[in-house]
């Protein structure tokens, strides 16, 4: 019966042994955890993850900081601008996706993407509809540049004259943000329909979307969910002058494809960029107790180098690294974007302005993502509105300005997973470890029987060399 036993404890643990070390090599629990988030990670009507595409359920916060400007007099006489910070103004993000249709096989998804803004004022500086801002008068340098086309250059420049436009003007933070109605666009309104009398640095951006998208539901591929195949009709763009330039890649930012790996190289099109942008990985991080792949914007982005020419417009006229011309996309407004107070930008930008204070911690663009479900678990998008003004011969409103990329104002627009929603996915993350975790287990209770196996088989060596007091008597006595 001993031996029986003896036997038996070694067979199982050579059979546990190379099962366990089998199931690794073949990945089978890891594949079939794999297979299993593939199918469910889809947008299909009705599932968990259609419901949290359709309406995210992390708070997004939207914080808007503006550049005031203390010495407008000087700058006029070509001296260096002074620039204070002031922010931040904080607005709850308001985000669903709307006119849901899915096409045919539901490989795609079209909707819009509604976005609407709720001020948060014990998480702001002041009342936006009171505090009072100098900056750059934005119509009157984007009339300016108007005067370019042969229609409008006698009109706007005997406006700009009979209204004796000043390149500062001073408005409110809500009428900055929101709109105000301009003396300048008005009358231009009135000949040309298409350009709104109103102006706001996020006029007609709340309660409203930035066009109709076409999305991948996933459903053929796991790595195609929710990608953008179309955007308001178009495949492509058509504001830059490389094809590549042009491509509309990855997701909109708010999704991302499950089973993320360190080495993927991640696309986004935010349409407010003008332009799509990738991320790369950063580093490893923690948030809620939750693991992540922090990814981050590189510099390379918007370096100057041959792989962004396609970006400089005019053809061949470059700003310089770290800066983003987008008047092709802003109704020939001179508007300039960069990372705020021009981090990862030339040095020849921050120290134009007085008062930047480039930092990595406040202003580097980044997503934290769990690997393996594809969901955000942190994120901040961080992006800096500026302005292209020089000296004008023709307006004497310019002055003797020098030639500034300016800022106006800069947004951080975060997000953080709260608790409950880390503790329900803790609680998937968890089950899909233990799962995964089955070959570990199986080779641990082998080598558990394996030691078994040892001690009995010592014990029986030991048993076997000492004898009974018979077995140790001589065979002839005498």
């Amino acid at each position: 019966m001993g031996r029986c036993c003896f036997y038996a404890v070694g067979t199982l643990s050579l059979l546990l042994l190379v099962t366990s070390i089998t199931l690794l090599v073949a990945r089978v629990f890891q594949k079939a955890v794999d297979q299993t988030i593939e199918k469910n990670i889809v947008l299909r009507n009705g599932s968990e993850t259609f419901d949290s595409w359709k309406k995210p359920p992390l708070p997004v916060y939207t914080q808007f900081y503006f550049f005031n400007v203390t010495n407008p007099e000087e700058i006029l006489n070509g001296e260096t601008p002074r620039l204070e910070e002031v922010g931040p103004y904080t607005y709850r993000e308001l985000r669903n996706k709307d006119d849901i249709q899915f096409g045919d096989n539901g490989t795609t998804i079209s909707a819009v993407s509604n976005k609407a803004y709720v001020f948060e004022r014990d998480k702001s500086v002041g009342d936006p509809k009171i505090d009072l801002l100098r900056t750059l008068n934005i119509p009157a340098l984007t009339a300016m540049e108007w005067t370019q086309l042969p229609l409008l250059r006698d009109i706007i420049e005997a406006l700009l004259k009979a209204y004796r436009q000043k390149l500062f003007v001073t408005h409110t933070v809500d009428e900055l943000l929101w709109g105000y109605k301009d003396e300048i666009l008005s009358l231009i309104n009135t000949f040309k329909h298409d350009i709104s009398p109103y102006f706001g640095l996020f006029y007609g951006k709340n309660g409203t979307n930035d066009g109709d998208y076409v999305f991948l539901t996933g459903e053929d591929n796991y790595l195609n969910f929710s990608k953008i195949v179309e955007w308001n009709g178009k495949t492509s763009l058509d504001w830059w002058t490389a094809d590549e330039c042009n491509m509309i890649n990855g997701t909109d930012g708010d999704t991302f494809h499950p089973l993320i790996t360190r080495d993927e190289v991640l696309y986004v099109f935010p349409s407010d960029f003008c332009r799509s942008v990738y991320i790369t990985f950063s580093d490893f991080e923690s948030v809620q107790g939750l693991p992540a792949l922090r990814y981050k914007v590189p510099a390379e982005i918007l370096a100057n180098t041959s792989d962004n020419a396609g970006f400089c417009i005019p053809k061949g006229n470059c700003l310089g690294s770290g800066v983003l011309n987008v008047s092709v996309c802003k109704n020939g407004a001179p508007i300039i974007m960069s990372f705020p107070h021009f981090y990862q930008a030339d040095e020849k930008f921050v120290s134009a302005i007085g008062g930047m204070h480039p930092n990595k911690e406040y202003h580097e663009t980044f997503v934290d993502i769990n690997p393996l479900t594809g969901i955000i678990l942190r994120a901040a998008k961080r992006f800096q509105i500026n302005v292209y003004v020089r000296k004008l011969d023709d307006f004497i409103e310019t002055g003797n300005i020098q030639t500034l990329v300016f800022p106006v104002m800069y947004i951080n627009e975060s997000v953080l997973i709260d608790k409950e929603t880390a503790s329900r996915l803790k609680s998937v993350i968890n089950t899909t470890l233990i799962v995964t975790n089955i070959p570990y287990i199986i080779m641990a209770l082998g080598v558990f029987f394996g030691l078994i196996f040892t001690w009995l088989a010592c014990r029986g060596q030991g048993s076997t060399d000492e004898g009974t007091a018979d077995e140790r008597a001589p065979l002839i006595r005498t």
